[in-house]
This record gives structure tokens, C-alpha cells and sequence, in this order.
């Protein structure tokens, strides 16, 4: 060992240099500023191995520390060489010198920060009391307490280790029988009555709804739209797939697939639909004037920011608008894995489409997946037929001479093209725009079958990387114009041919004259888009005869955006092909079957739910860079992929969502078990094993367990097959759960925050379980689960909306709606329920990996004032009085039933005395205010 000095202190240098222990916080501290992922400045980056080692890196010489630039430049005098320079900060320290040093003289070993290398399950260390064990994880607890010198906490008393786990898996509390059964349990079967009750807190159908809320917060689940109005969403049938999801323990890999790809499996379930909700819940702006692109793209960011932070842990947000700047994810590879969204059929759109019709009954999701199974491929089968008409252009006679005229302001133009002749608008567009064409037939024709619109971006080369305002033809109409008369005569359309499967907009509203909707690029236009409109029967074209055709737009949006056809042109078509289509007796009658499919589906009540689609190939996206993070300002193009700094994508044909999926849960990845296991941890015990939920990457925090943590994580995924009731079960029968919380000065000083876990977690509860609590120990709590969202009461004033109609309507008294928990309450993004923000819930806009706890005044306020915890103190003073007659039974009761212990001599006298206290003073009910002294002590709110 040797010594070296470092300011006044003496430190000892290691044997083995590790570079994530040693050297990567020196690179991190004092060198990314200038040389990391943003800024690389010559050429040196010391995120990157290639740029600091050889080959290709120049500063750093391995075994030779004098011929590495990096040692003359930390080491020199002179201003102008030194590293870092003088304005950029001090020196670095001798003893960090020489740390550098000694790594390069034992070969500069460069490494993976911890958590992108796949962790592997580590050896059980040795402890100095096995008996103490009782699972695998006291094993690494215990290991770390003697390493510094500490013994852990005598175990908690069993009243209070049951309601510490009760409230753990449930988010309710025991009530006195619970605690009865399990007292007398212990004396009956001692230590398999902890398993036992474990097992059974396990599957209770309140484990889901405690657990789903952790979930919510982090793929930001919310009943409203967020931006501009802020208007109602229906996605609560999400909420409740959540909680099944739970309740059921999908295993995690199945959770993650459904969420990310479930609409792509062969088969999808009404549950795969619903489970892709998940990113269908990024914010909607309904806005007057807003750009539904710019929202569009800000949704499919949103999305990968939110996957990367919900399932691997990481701030790859940032790399939107450069590469990492401690991480190594290069710029480019942020719009690689955007891409795996960017071909989501949805938009920003007040609409919220594409959504799912959810039977209401879940009983009914057999029934509709099976009505599903048939309509979706009939549906397909049919438009794949008269699709292979409308594209074969052998079918098709252009129109090549064309005059167009306009009912409003706009203007229109025509240019003559060597394929066809193309009318376009000029300047701004006018609301309600007809644009009416008129043609002679191409030479040869004797009969008209069908007419081809097709409608193109103004710009169609620039259109195609960046999408223009697209059109929606609410009304066709057609007219042949004949020599010498001057009624023209009406052409009857029989069916519309579009050139997707499953559009926003029936095209065949476009023959609807009481219709706006019908054959449309909605919102936005990419390509050239095209309809084909079939005649009722062949129409005879007599000489000199001109086509007449009318297209109408009714469709504006956000009070400025008028979804006019800036540019297009026609085709006609003289083929029986298309009467054939309509005669065909085999395709009438599978149009008949689907017409029956859909019938019988619509009879089943249903809900909606947003869900994600992908665009049909030919009308894919192509994906760009975006320089500096702006959408418009794009560059190079891409396709999907995943950092190479990660393990590779494999995929079965096309990198698509399921691929991604796959990814994410692949025995490679990482980073998602460690994840999930951590976020598992930190509910349990107040704080991860990795503090900084959010970012697992260089400059998160390190893991105070990191073998408890690998350990955890491969357990999860190859012994417990990804299920999360196992490894809860294992942490909670667990010594270092079982510790008392009791806390000594010692340790209040040298672990605050018990990171060493020599006691038992103690902290406040979260929002939704401090309200359930109370609903719960008065006995109003409603047991009813799943459905629409409740609106429970809030003080006035509170309830603005900018949406008018979004009403906040509370329950009667009577109404067990007014008093279900918390996770069934109305989420609304701009007006959060006032108990729960308190109380640190977050506003759900944004993915949210952990709730940071505060201890203000206004959350005594609330519980001390807020409506429902006056109802919930007055129904508590009720139940106590229906245990006895007597006062002080009344209130030892009462403390049993709030605190799950009985109380001290002193406790019960003070509490009586107060009783008596506020009888004399005649100013309410003297049992409801000690009731309310008893749903606030510090022991009720605190786990």
C-alpha cells in the first residue's frame, strides 16, 4: 500500500485500481464538462473508451504513465496546459493524481458502469450470526452491518410488524380481529404464522390496488389530457387492467409486453389492447392554433423518455438534444429507438383516436375478443380485395386536361404534368372550400365505372419528413356534362375503395350529403393519398361529354386549420372490374357476415379506451434526427434500434415495437430486473437500494447493497419467473424486515436515512394511503373495485376546469362512490386533488420514478380540516360508540383499532382528560375531535 497525500490528510492508495470505484467519478467530477457526451472538446471524450484508449483514443497510454498526454496535462504549472483549465475549477487533488496514475500503470483497465453490465448472482457472504438469517437477503444486510460495525434492531413487536406489512401489500391497515387471529396464530404455530399471514395480505384483492398506484405514477396515468383544456379522458378500463394485472401477479415480462407491443401479438386479447394504454396516456393539447405534429411528436418522445425511465432506470431524456452527457448514448441513437413509435397511427387529436370499444363487464371480454378475431380479418380480407383494384394502375385512364374553380376565397391552379394534370391551391386556404374540377375523358372511352381521387401534399417531396395539414372530403359529387344540354346529369357512386383498412373517417361518408366526415387524410398528409369512387352501374359516356367533379370540405380544426386538398388529381376507369367488386357474390357475402359481426358486437356495453395502431407500411414514417432536440430541424434519416452501448435487438423479421419489447425483457438487458426489484425495495423500506430511482446511469447513486441488488434481480427474473409476489413475500418474511423501526441516536446521526437497514422502515405514508387509512379505520372505506373514475369531496373553490363541461359531481353521504379509495379518484392534470398533492402525489404529466417526501403544514391541515376526514372522525367516534358505553373503553378501542397496540396507562388518561376537556366546553362532539386526534398522531400516519 502506499501512501500519498492529499491536502492535509493522509489517504491510502488501493492495490487494485477499479475504474467505477476510482477513476470514472474523477472523469465524471473534473473532465465530462469539456470532454464527455455533449461537449467532446478535441476530439476526447471520457464517457467513451475509443476516444480516451487506443486504438483510436490518443490521451492515455496503458502501463505508461509518462507517455500518456493525460498525466502531463493534470500534472502541469503552466495555465494554458493545465487540466482542468483554472476558470473551469481547481486542480485535481494530489491524491487523485496519483490515483490515475496508478491506473494506468496497471494497464488502464477501462469498465462498464455497474448497471450496464448483466448482473449475476453473486456468492452468499459470510456473516457473524447465520442464525439470525432467515432469507438470502439477510445474508448481504447483515454483511454490510458488520462491515461497519453495527448489530441490527431487535424485532418488531408482532402487532406492529402486521401492520406494517398489512399496510406494505394492501394499503389498508389491520383491524383488531386481524391482529387477534395473528397474536393467537404466533402462540399456536410461531414462525409459520409471519408466512401464513404474508399469504394470505398476498392475495387479497386490495394488494392490486395498493400496488397498481405505484405503477400509475410511473407510466403517468391520468382521467384527463393535460394541455389546453385539459378535457376528460376515458382510460380508467387501463386503470382497472392494472390492478387485475397485480392481483393475478402477471410476471413482468408479459406485464412489459402487453404494455409496449400488445396490439402486434398474433392474437391480441381485448387485455393486450387495453394493456397498450399505457402509452396512449402522454398529454393532448385541444388548444385553439396548436400544431397537432408538434404534439404528435412531443407524445412519441414522451414515450421513449417514460420507457426508459419506467423500465431501465435511465435519464435518456437528456439525449434528445445531445448525446448522454455521462452515459454512452450517442445523439443519434435517441431517434433510432423513437422510431420503434414513430409509426403510431394516433395524432393529437381531441378524439383521442385510435380507441378501443371495452365491453363495461369484463365477463363480456371473451365474447367481443371472439367477435374481434373474426371482424378484424374479414375487415382486412375485403379491403385487401378492392385495395388490389384501386392500386392496379393497368385499371386506370389519367386525366390530362383539367380546369378547377373554387366557391370561396381560395384559389386554385392547374399544372399540366406529363402523367396527368394536377390542380393545386394558391396562397391561404378559406373555410368550407369546394374545389370543383372539369375534364373531357381521355380518348377511346365509351363508359364511365369508377373515379379515382387522389389528394397530395402541396409540397409532396417535403411532406414526406415533414407533414402538412391534410384533407377530409365530406362530400363528393359528380356530374356528367353533356354537348348541347345544359342539366348536366348525376353520376350515383355505390361504394368508396380506400387506401387503408381501418381509417379515422368512413370514406363512404363522402357520399353522405349530411355527413362532414367521409374519405380523408386525417390529420396530416405524408403521401399522396387515394380513393377510388365505384358507380352504382356503368355509365355511358357519349361524345363530347366532360366530366364534372366536386369535392367538398367541411373539416376545420382548432378554429384555425382547414383540412382542405391543397393539391391533387383524378383518374377515370372503363374496367367491369369495379361493378364486378360490387356483384362479387363471395365478397357480398362476407360483407353481410361482417355486418353481422358488427352488430352483434355492438350490442355488447362498452367503454373506450386510447390505444396504439400502426400505420399501414406504405403510409409508414420515415424517422429523422432532430438537430438540437427541434422537430423541425430534422437531418439524417433512421430506423429503429437501441444503443450499441446496450445488448443487441434481435428481432424476428422488422425492429418493431415487439421487438423493443422483447428487448426490454430479454435475459441480456441489464438493467430492467435490477429496475424493477429496486422500485420494489423502495416502497418497502422508504428508499431504493439505489436512492436515485430515476437514474441508474453514472451520475445516479450508487447502490448501498450492490450484491443484495443482483441478488434480487436474478432471483426475480430466472427463480420467481419475473412475478412479483415472490420476491415481495421474501422481503417481508425477511430479519431486516422484521426489525423494529426504533431508531437510536447512534444511527440517527451516522444513517439517517437507513441505508445500512440496521432497523425496520419508518416513514410517512403515501397520499392515497393516509385517506384510505381513515376511510378504513372509520369504517366508511367502500370495498367496491374497478369502473369510472369518483369524485370525492374537495373544498370549494377548487374546481375551475377549464373544460366547463368536465364537472367534479360528489356523492350524497349515502353514495359508497363518495368514499372508495383513493386510486379510484378522478386524476385531472391541472386541477390535482388537493388532499393528495399535500401529500407529495404527483400531477401524473409526466413519468414520475419516485415520490419525494415532504413534512409541511398544510398536510396537518388537511387532516386535521379537510371534509373527509371530518366525516371520517365523526363515522370513527360512531364505531367506537357502539364498542361500549363507557368513555375510556370508547377511546382504548378506538387507539387499538388507529394504532393496532393498546394504549399506556398515560395515553388512555390524556386522551380521556381532553374528552372531558371539550365536554365541558360545549363546542362539538367531544369522541369525533379525539377520533380526530387519533386519525393524525404521527404513529397512525407513519409506517
Amino acid at each position: 500500500m502506499i501512501a500519498t497525500a492529499e491536502d492535509d490528510q493522509s489517504q491510502t492508495l488501493p492495490e487494485t485500481i477499479r475504474f467505477n470505484d476510482h477513476i470514472r467519478p474523477i472523469f465524471n467530477a473534473q473532465c465530462t464538462a469539456c470532454h464527455g457526451g455533449v461537449k467532446q472538446a478535441g476530439d476526447v471524450s471520457f464517457v467513451y473508451r475509443d476516444k480516451v484508449l487506443p486504438p483510436d483514443g490518443w490521451v492515455i497510454e496503458p502501463g505508461d504513465p509518462e507517455a500518456s498526454i493525460i498525466m502531463e496535462r493534470i500534472t502541469s504549472d503552466d495555465e494554458y496546459e493545465v487540466m482542468p483549465p483554472p476558470e473551469h475549477g481547481p486542480p485535481l487533488s494530489d491524491y487523485e493524481v496519483a490515483l490515475v496514475r496508478r491506473w494506468i500503470e496497471q494497464g488502464a483497465k477501462w469498465g462498464e458502469h455497474w448497471a450496464y453490465e448483466k448482473p449475476n448472482a453473486p456468492e452468499m457472504p459470510v456473516v457473524s450470526d447465520v442464525d439470525w438469517c432467515r432469507q438470502s437477503i439477510d445474508r448481504f444486510v447483515l454483511a454490510k452491518l458488520d462491515e461497519k460495525g453495527y448489530a441490527p434492531s431487535q424485532d418488531e413487536i408482532p402487532s406492529r410488524w402486521l401492520r406494517r406489512a398489512t399496510l406494505d401489500l394492501t394499503g389498508l391497515p389491520p383491524t383488531p380481529e386481524d391482529v387477534n387471529e395473528f397474536e393467537q396464530a404466533i402462540q399456536d404455530k410461531g414462525e409459520i404464522a409471519y408466512e401464513e399471514a404474508v399469504d394470505r395480505l398476498l392475495q387479497r384483492p386490495e394488494f392490486g390496488e395498493r400496488w397498481a398506484s405505484v405503477w400509475l405514477d410511473q407510466i403517468r396515468y391520468a382521467d384527463s389530457k393535460g394541455l389546453g383544456l385539459d378535457g376528460p379522458r376515458t382510460t380508467w378500463k387501463y386503470r382497472d387492467y392494472v390492478i387485475d394485472a397485480f392481483n393475478r401477479d402477471m410476471p413482468y415480462d408479459e406485464f412489459t409486453i402487453q404494455q409496449i407491443a400488445g396490439d402486434l401479438k398474433k392474437n391480441p386479447s381485448i387485455e393486450d389492447y387495453i394493456a397498450t394504454a399505457a402509452h396512449r396516456l402522454t398529454q393532448s393539447n385541444e388548444e385553439g392554433g396548436t400544431d397537432d405534429e408538434e404534439f404528435r411528436v412531443e407524445a412519441i418522445l414522451d414515450r421513449v423518455n417514460t420507457t426508459w425511465q419506467v423500465w431501465q432506470g435511465v435519464t435518456f431524456g437528456c439525449v434528445q438534444c445531445h448525446s448522454h452527457p455521462y452515459d454512452p448514448f450517442e445523439h443519434d441513437e435517441y431517434y433510432e429507438f423513437a422510431a420503434f413509435f414513430n409509426n403510431t397511427a394516433d395524432s393529437d387529436l381531441n378524439e383521442d383516436w385510435p380507441v378501443l370499444r371495452v365491453p363495461v363487464d369484463p365477463s363480456h371480454y371473451d365474447q367481443a375478443a371472439e367477435l374481434d378475431a373474426q371482424i378484424r380479418p374479414l375487415e382486412r380480407t375485403i379491403w385487401e380485395q378492392e385495395y388490389a383494384t384501386l392500386a392496379n394502375s393497368e385499371l386506370w385512364n389519367p386525366i390530362k386536361t383539367l380546369s378547377a374553380s373554387t366557391n370561396k376565397a381560395t384559389q386554385v391552379a392547374v399544372e399540366d404534368k406529363p402523367e396527368h394534370a394536377e390542380f393545386h391551391t394558391v396562397g391561404t386556404v378559406a373555410r368550407n372550400t369546394d374545389i370543383t374540377l372539369e375534364s373531357e375523358f381521355p380518348e377511346g372511352m365509351d363508359q364511365l365505372t369508377a373515379i379515382r381521387f387522389t389528394g397530395m401534399p402541396l409540397n409532396p417531396e417535403k411532406a414526406v419528413s415533414d407533414s402538412e395539414w391534410g384533407f377530409v372530403l365530406s362530400h363528393v359529387e359528380a356530374k356528367l356534362v353533356l354537348p348541347g344540354e345544359e342539366e348536366p346529369k348525376t353520376i350515383e357512386f355505390a361504394d368508396v375503395i380506400s387506401d387503408e383498412p381501418t381509417p379515422f373517417y368512413d370514406p363512404k361518408k363522402s357520399l353522405d350529403g349530411k355527413s362532414n366526415q367521409g374519405f380523408s387524410a386525417y390529420t396530416r398528409i405524408h403521401y399522396p393519398r387515394s380513393a377510388a369512387f365505384v358507380l352504382k352501374e356503368s355509365m355511358p359516356i357519349p361524345d363530347g361529354a366532360k366530366l364534372q367533379f366536386t369535392i367538398k370540405h367541411r373539416v376545420y380544426l382548432l378554429a384555425a386549420f382547414s383540412l382542405v386538398t391543397r393539391r391533387g388529381h383524378l383518374a377515370v376507369s372503363d374496367s367491369e372490374a369495379f361493378q364486378e367488386l360490387l356483384a362479387n357474390a363471395d365478397l357480398k357475402e362476407q360483407r353481410d357476415q361482417l355486418a353481422d359481426l358488427k352488430s352483434r358486437r355492438g350490442k355488447i356495453s362498452t367503454t373506450t379506451v386510447p390505444v396504439l395502431a400502426e400505420r399501414e407500411a406504405h403510409l409508414a414514417r420515415p424517422s429523422h434526427v432532430f438537430i438540437r432536440g427541434l422537430f423541425l430541424t430534422k437531418d439524417k434519416e433512421v430506423t429503429p434500434g437501441t444503443p450499441a452501448s446496450m445488448p443487441e435487438l434481435e428481432t424476428e423479421g422488422s425492429a418493431d415495437r415487439m421487438a423493443l419489447a422483447r428487448w426490454l425483457v430479454s435475459d441480456e438487458n441489464p438493467l430492467t430486473a435490477r429496475v424493477a426489484v429496486n422500485r420494489v425495495w423502495s416502497q418497502i423500506f422508504g428508499i431504493g437500494l439505489v436512492a436515485t430511482e430515476e437514474d441508474f446511469g453514472s451520475s445516479g447513486e450508487a447502490p448501498s447493497h450492490p450484491q443484495l441488488l443482483d441478488h434480487l434481480a436474478v432471483r426475480f427474473q430466472n427463480t420467481h419467473q419475473w412475478k412479483f409476489k415472490p420476491l415481495i413475500r421474501e422481503i417481508l418474511l425477511s430479519r431486516t424486515y422484521r426489525q423494529s423501526s426504533v431508531v437510536t441516536e447512534e444511527l440517527k446521526t451516522e444513517d439517517p436515512a437507513n441505508r445500512w437497514l440496521a432497523r425496520g422502515p419508518r416513514h410517512r405514508l403515501d397520499a392515497e394511503t393516509v385517506r384510505d387509512q381513515a376511510l378504513a379505520i372509520s369504517g366508511l372505506l367502500s370495498d367496491t373495485m374497478h369502473g369510472p373514475p369518483v369524485h370525492p369531496p374537495i373544498p370549494d373553490g377548487v374546481w375551475t376546469p377549464f373544460a366547463g363541461w368536465d364537472k367534479w359531481n360528489t356523492p350524497k353521504t349515502d353514495d359508497g362512490n363518495r368514499y372508495r379509495r383513493s386510486i379510484y379518484t378522478y386524476t385531472k392534470r391541472s386541477i390535482p386533488f388537493p388532499m393528495f398533492a399535500a401529500f407529495d402525489a404527483p400531477s401524473r404529466e409526466f413519468c414520475t420514478p419516485r415520490r419525494l417526501r415532504s413534512n409541511t403544514p398544510i398536510q396537518a391541515l388537511m387532516t386535521l380540516n379537510d371534509q373527509t376526514f371530518a366525516e371520517c372522525a365523526a363515522a370513527f367516534a360512531e364505531r367506537m360508540r357502539d364498542e361500549s358505553e363507557a368513555v375510556s373503553d370508547q377511546i382504548r378501542s378506538g387507539f387499538e383499532r388507529a394504532t393496532c397496540r393498546e394504549p399506556s396507562a398515560e395515553e388512555l388518561t390524556e386522551l380521556v382528560q381532553l374528552h372531558q376537556q371539550i365536554e365541558e366546553l360545549k363546542t362539538g362532539d367531544p369522541l369525533a375531535m379525539v377520533a380526530n386526534v387519533l386519525l393524525n398522531l404521527d404513529e397512525v400516519l407513519t409506517k
